[in-house]
């Protein structure tokens, strides 16, 4: 059984196959996926799992280089965007890196999601706690 905090299988499988500057996106219960798009829904009630347990799993498999958010999220759901930008600063910190962060629209971000390699649905309820996680390089 693995020993680290990301315990689900097809998750741990895509992030493995992600190269530089992959798309893997994690998303609220409302975020459109589109069908050539891999789905991994995780979604079982209204909050479960959470948005932020799952970007914790995630952030703590996959070496990322670049986000991309709605810039929406800032007016409609303020405690959730410096959540997420806090974790962002975290990684930052501990492994010494800078951490692009790109805001666009939420139309926009629609689009972009149509370029990910798989999009994570989560259980979440809070307006446009949506993200794209671009992989960097471990070397």
């Amino acid at each position: 059984m693995k020993k680290g905090l990301l315990l689900n299988s097809e998750i741990s499988y895509v992030i493995s196959k992600l190269g530089h500057k992959d798309g893997l996106v994690i998303g609220d219960s409302g975020l459109p996926i589109p069908n050539h798009i891999q789905r991994i829904d995780l979604a079982v009630s209204k909050g479960i799992p959470r948005f932020l347990d799952v970007l914790d799993a995630v952030l703590d498999e996959q070496k990322v280089e670049e986000i991309v958010i709605a810039n929406e999220i800032k007016e409609a759901s303020p405690d959730m965007y410096r959540s997420i930008l806090k974790k962002i600063k975290s990684i930052e910190d501990v492994e010494n890196i800078k951490i692009k962060v790109i805001e666009i629209s939420h139309e926009d971000f629609k689009e972009v999601t149509k370029e990910s390699k798989a999009a994570i649905r989560t259980g979440e309820f809070t307006p446009y706690a949506n993200v794209m996680l671009k992989s960097g390089v471990v070397f």
